[in-house]
């Protein structure tokens, strides 16, 4: 009798004992297929079934918002382009949708390309979808072919400037003549004398400036030369055009020595050179090495540093932040 209890407590044992542990498989497999339902939920399995590697999907879901990898995420296969834009500096995702248009139609271009053209809207035709400029912006303030004043706009603080630093009558903004007078005098120990051959215009004078060249050479040419009405940097009062008494003209001014004085010490003073070599395609002008415009030293640095155009700086670090 003793026998057949024991017999059936080691049994009951051991039916106990698998029930355990088959509760305890099913839980392990069933957590297991929980989380793999779960994990296949998650955009990283999401953009690798697209063909992004893990780190490449890390970078996706890093920079972008659910909204743009949900976009991507409709795309037929896996964009490789957008993984290059990611890691342009000024790389900005409101403006992605319009990276990967403009793209696939100019797919000989760089991403850097891409990314400051579209950020300063050069992808578009010349005075296309026309702003109106934000004069609050002070020293800051954007004038180019997408970007508008009004024609009675008048600079504030314009004040003459001194026959002894120019040719003509000219005027700018104060601050602007009190920094040009420094880089003047500057300038001058290394035996360079600066002179303004042409600073502020009105919008008539503009105007006027703009007919003249498109009576003689046809719009195609007065548009790469000269602004628009409303357009121009000279009706900020913060550009002046510069010569020195030894180059006198557009066509020789690149060669001199001021210049190269220019590039390497104006912005210690809060000149840029507005208009640089092979930038026409962001600035919508040809190279100017005359034109230079005040922004204040400090922005001035940051952007000799950076190698960029004002265009740029001011999509990236003005408009972006607005």
């Amino acid at each position: 009798m003793k026998t057949v209890v024991k017999r059936k407590v080691k049994k009951t044992a051991y039916y106990l004992l698998a029930g355990i542990v088959a509760i305890f498989v099913i839980s392990i497999l069933g957590i297991t297929y929980y989380n793999d339902y779960k994990y296949e939920q998650t955009y990283e399995y999401k953009l690798i079934a697209k063909g992004y590697t893990k780190e490449e999907a890390m970078k996706l879901q890093e920079k972008l918002s659910e909204d743009k990898i949900n976009k991507l995420l409709e795309l037929e296969q896996k964009e490789e382009i957008i993984l290059k834009i990611l890691d342009e500096k000024y790389y900005l995702e409101k403006n992605l949708d319009e990276y990967l248009s403009f793209y696939k139609e100019n797919e000989e271009k760089s991403t850097y390309d891409i990314v400051a053209m579209v950020n300063t809207h050069a992808n578009l035709n010349w005075y296309e979808n026309i702003k109106e400029a934000d004069t609050s912006k002070g020293n800051l303030l954007l004038v180019n072919k997408f970007y508008q004043l009004d024609e009675n706009y008048t600079p504030e603080s314009l004040t003459d400037v001194k026959n002894w630093y120019s040719w003509g009558s000219q005027k700018i903004t104060q601050e602007t003549y009190e920094a040009f007078i420094n880089m003047f005098n500057k300038a001058k120990e290394s035996n360079i004398k600066l002179i303004i051959n042409s600073s502020y215009r009105d919008y008539q004078t503009q105007e006027k400036t703009y007919q003249e060249l498109k009576n003689t050479f046809g719009s195609k040419r007065a548009d790469a030369q000269a602004a628009r009405p409303g357009h121009s940097e000279h009706e900020t009062g913060l550009a002046v055009d510069l010569f020195d008494e030894k180059y006198t003209s557009t066509g020789n001014f690149k060669d001199s020595e001021t210049y190269e004085w220019l590039k390497e010490h104006a912005h210690e003073f809060g000149f840029i050179e507005r208009y640089p070599e092979d930038k026409e395609y962001l600035t919508g002008y040809t190279y100017e090495a005359w034109h230079w415009r005040y922004v204040g030293t400090e922005i001035a640095s940051q952007i000799k540093e950076e190698q960029i155009t004002f265009d740029e700086y001011y999509a990236y670090y003005i408009e972006n932040q607005s």
